[in-house]
């Protein structure tokens, strides 16, 4: 029972951030808009960014296509963190490191789903 609650709030929490990632791209797309500016990419990609966001954390909530859906923000994360690679900047060096480590649970959480799924898309093989 323990497991399941953590598997709810665990995925609850996550999309949290994804969803107060979409509302701060629609807020003040400037921000990102700076970001996408300094690696030389069109500034219009904030909106595919936003509705990324958006849909992730819709599906989280309703848990559904957690596998895929998990995969997808692992490396979304893993991508974005290259936005804050400045060594000389700590903060930004925290966020950066902290992408990573959101994309490790997020690959622990596909791994839970695929063994919850029936898509074989996400089942893991026995052992």
């Amino acid at each position: 029972m323990i497991a399941g609650a953590e598997y709810v709030l665990g995925r609850y929490l996550l999309a949290m951030l994804f969803a107060l990632g979409a509302v701060q791209k629609i807020a003040n797309p400037a921000a990102v808009q700076t970001l996408l500016n300094n690696l030389n990419l069109p500034e219009w990609l904030v909106w595919p960014a936003m509705a990324f966001n958006a849909v992730a954390a819709i599906l989280l909530v309703v848990d559904r296509h957690i596998c895929l859906t998990a995969r997808l923000l692992a490396l979304y994360c893993v991508g974005t963190s290259f936005f804050h690679l400045v060594p000389s900047d700590p903060w930004q060096m925290s966020i950066f490191v902290k992408n990573w480590a959101i994309s490790g649970g997020l690959l622990i959480l596909a791994s839970h789903a695929s063994g919850r799924s029936r898509n074989p898309a996400c089942t893991r093989e026995l052992e």
